[in-house]
């Protein structure tokens, strides 16, 4: 089995979806360089993109279409002004004309070129697509993706994140193997061994400096999302919330950049009812920004974007000496954790329904905050069971298929059962814990498979039908 980087599971995104909108980007930028291997872009007279299964379902709502576009134009979404996005997309539409790779002009016919095939889907998984180019000399290039969550492709031929294959010194394939390989080893903290296997990508220098990195953009996107009022994109007309909730906690309090407000925010009030409120601040902000095409960390999905960045910022804020020491190992063991459900599960609500996005989420979540704590390794792996314990069969249905309702809130509640199920753990003997985590991540993964195809991100079942909005 593949080793996977945590931070292939924490890394910078772009919203309002891993699966739907980064998987997609992702693609048709690996469509650009597999045409750049058998021919020149200067000699593609035409390209095609068909979207199927629950990217087609959702498409509209997720901005898989957007994704597409951009894509292919050579855009990056690490790189590229959100700004400037609805801008470049009416660009392409107007003048039926895309420049390919950022290299050459085509024309390129929205509802032609692009189709969003409803009635279908592929065979390998829900989020399938085809691309197909076209040459001057009339030969053409197929190539099907497949989006597995978190911003993961792959063909039905190989996986994205197999190619160059790692093998760590001591895989972690499963908790088991995680607490074995740290008795072996005399470690007393999870986090010390995953230093010890990223070095299999970086130095642990490296490692510290990426993590830190990873932070940095988590307080710039919950301070962009709690200074920024308005209705978010999409028709739904969902008006933002966490300003006014910043703004309410924080009184007549006045800042004018992010240090000012985050040294504000530790002297507030700490109530149990201020603090829970501040958490799901801190959810409600990240996930707006995500709704709108804003820049995030995905963790391990862009939909459940808000769980680790409130439970960190919490720990950070609120608990006593949470050091720079403290973000990483919280970093490094919250991304452990999630190569456990991708390797053995899913994190695809696609496949598995919100329980593999939020679920997954409030698992790291937990995870990370129990080993800042002071948790046994026990301890740490019993905290990610609590909390994916409580969200199995959590589904997924989004109404009009965009990323706001209920998935903006439902970070909220995934923060709140992460911090409770640390506070458990850490309080409990997991020798007498009658469930494991690999236990619950089969469990998990059983669930996935049982649900109705319905309620994973199709918008044709539970809220979305309840609610009765079309896409918009």
């Amino acid at each position: 089995m593949e080793s996977i980087s945590v931070f292939e599971i924490i890394k910078v995104g772009i919203g309002p979806s891993s699966s739907h909108t980064m998987g997609p980007w992702n693609a048709a930028e690996s469509f650009i360089k597999k045409i750049k291997t058998h021919h020149q872009l200067q000699e593609v007279t035409e390209v095609f993109v068909e979207f199927f299964g629950s990217l087609a379902k959702t498409g509209i709502g997720h901005g898989t279409d957007i994704a597409g576009m951009l894509g292919l134009s050579g855009e990056n979404f690490k790189l590229i002004d959100t700004t400037k996005i609805e801008e470049k997309i009416e660009a392409i539409k107007s003048s039926n004309v895309l420049n390919l790779g950022g290299e050459k002009l085509i024309p390129f016919v929205y509802g032609e070129h692009l189709i969003l095939n409803k009635q279908k889907s592929l065979d390998f998984h829900p989020n399938g697509m085809i691309f197909r180019a076209v040459f001057e000399n009339g030969e053409d290039l197929i190539q099907d993706y497949y989006s597995l969550g978190g911003g993961f492709i792959a063909t039905q031929e190989e996986n994205s994140y197999e190619k160059d294959c790692i093998r760590t010194l001591y895989p972690c394939h499963s908790g088991a193997a995680l607490i074995k390989n740290i008795e072996k080893l005399g470690l007393e903290k999870v986090s010390d061994l995953i230093f010890l296997n990223e070095e299999s990508w970086r130095t642990k220098e490296e490692t510290q400096k990426e993590a830190l990195y990873i932070w940095d953009q988590i307080v710039e996107c919950i301070y962009k999302g709690v200074n920024k009022e308005g209705i978010l994109p999409g028709g739904l007309k969902v008006t933002r919330r966490a300003a006014g909730l910043n703004r309410k906690l924080l009184g007549d309090k006045i800042y004018r950049n992010k240090e000012e407000w985050f040294q504000l925010l530790i002297d507030s009030e700490e109530s149990f009812t201020s603090i829970s409120k501040w958490v799901s601040c801190f959810a409600l902000a990240v996930n707006e920004e995500n709704a709108s095409f804003g820049r995030i960390i995905t963790a391990p999905t862009n939909g459940a974007s808000g769980v680790i960045p409130a439970v960190l910022m919490y720990a950070r804020a609120f608990t006593q000496n949470c050091t720079e020491d403290d973000i990483i190992r919280f970093i490094l063991v919250a991304g452990e954790i999630g190569t456990l459900f991708k390797k053995n599960a899913t994190i695809s609500a696609a496949m598995g329904g919100c329980q593999a996005e939020v679920g997954v989420s409030s698992a790291m979540a937990a995870a990370g905050l129990t080993e800042i704590m002071g948790g046994t390794p026990g301890q740490v792996l019993m905290a990610a069971e609590i909390a994916m314990e409580h969200h199995l069969g959590l589904t997924c249905d989004p109404i009009a298929g965009l990323v706001q309702i209920p998935c903006i809130e439902r970070n909220s509640m995934g923060a709140i059962k992460a911090i409770t199920a640390a506070n458990i753990a850490i309080e409990s003997d997991p020798l007498k814990a009658r469930v494991t985590l690999d236990e619950v991540i089969q469990s998990m993964w059983e669930t996935a498979q049982s649900m109705n195809d319905r309620f994973k991100e199709t918008s044709e079942g539970g809220l979305a039908i309840a609610v009765n909005v079309a896409e918009c």
